[in-house]
């Protein structure tokens, strides 16, 4: 299933991980962030705003996702795979406050960053221009959100592939992994939209979304996970292929589904696949 994302304002996690900020060298950015309890995410970061106008940054209006191709930003060198699972969410208002997440789809997503030390905001690593975020094409309808759903059957895995040769990027890891998910991570997407403070590295989400005209439906990238060794200290250059993929791991294995993507053989429907080559 695909879906036009161009009127979907999108957004990220940071932190819902253990151990991705530390290895990102991001964990020194919230270190004055308090949250609730030591293992709760961070804050949610936009990667895009469709007609952003003031006081959203107008960098934010620009369409940042491509399920082809990475386009390197230019005069930077750091760059790094950032393997998630996705989510659409339909979003149900009261006024100006958000009051139900409703998780619809999910899909195989890269939320690419450049490792840029200086940037006041998180956003400022995230969207630097058209196609430098990717959404996979085949998007699964969720059943259930909780343990007893679909999605609880799925791993996230990431490679990339240099030449001839594939290395894994990110570590496999099952989407019950994340720190924040099913009903706890609702909770903490209505809480956190609705009072998250233009302070630190953090924005004024809700003020954008009000801005946006409340939209019905969000897109969370819901958190990257942690780097392989390969992928801890090699970052992307110019022909490169990103490879991330989410897969029923009851029902596959990482392995297969690779082969399948090196030999370009049909997909299987349950599998979202997200491949992208990098553009110098």
């Amino acid at each position: 299933m695909t879906l036009d994302l161009t009127n979907i304002p999108c957004f990220g996690i940071a932190g819902n991980f253990t151990g991705h900020l530390e290895q990102a060298g991001e964990a020194g950015d919230f270190r004055n962030i308090k949250t609730k309890e030591e293992s709760a995410p961070k804050a949610v970061f936009p990667t895009y705003i469709p007609g952003a106008k003031s006081p959203v940054p107008e960098f934010l209006s620009v369409f940042p996702f491509d399920s082809q191709k990475i386009v390197f930003p230019a005069g930077q060198k750091d760059l790094q795979i950032e393997p998630e699972c996705a989510i659409i969410f339909k979003v149900e208002w009261d006024k100006d406050r958000i009051i139900s997440f409703l998780p619809e789809f999910f899909g195989a997503s890269n939320d690419c960053s450049i490792r840029r030390e200086a940037a006041k905001k998180i956003s400022l690593k995230k969207n630097w221009g058209a196609s430098c975020k990717g959404l996979s094409d085949n998007l699964i309808s969720v059943d259930s959100f909780s343990t007893e759903g679909n999605i609880s059957r799925y791993s996230i895995a990431c490679y990339l592939k240099r030449g001839n040769s594939c290395f894994e990027y990110g570590e496999e890891s099952p989407v019950s992994g994340y720190s924040y998910f099913y009903d706890k991570l609702l909770s903490w997407l209505v809480e956190t939209f609705n009072s998250q403070a233009d302070e630190g590295p953090a924005e004024n989400i809700r003020l954008y979304l009000n801005c946006a005209g409340n939209p019905e439906k969000i897109l969370v990238s819901v958190g990257a996970t942690r780097y392989a060794e390969f992928g801890k200290t090699n970052f992307l250059k110019g022909g490169d292929q990103s490879l991330v993929f989410l897969f029923p791991s009851d029902k596959y294995k990482k392995e297969e589904i690779l082969e399948l993507i090196k030999t370009e053989s049909p997909i299987p429907e349950d599998v979202s696949v997200l491949r992208q080559e990098i553009i110098i």
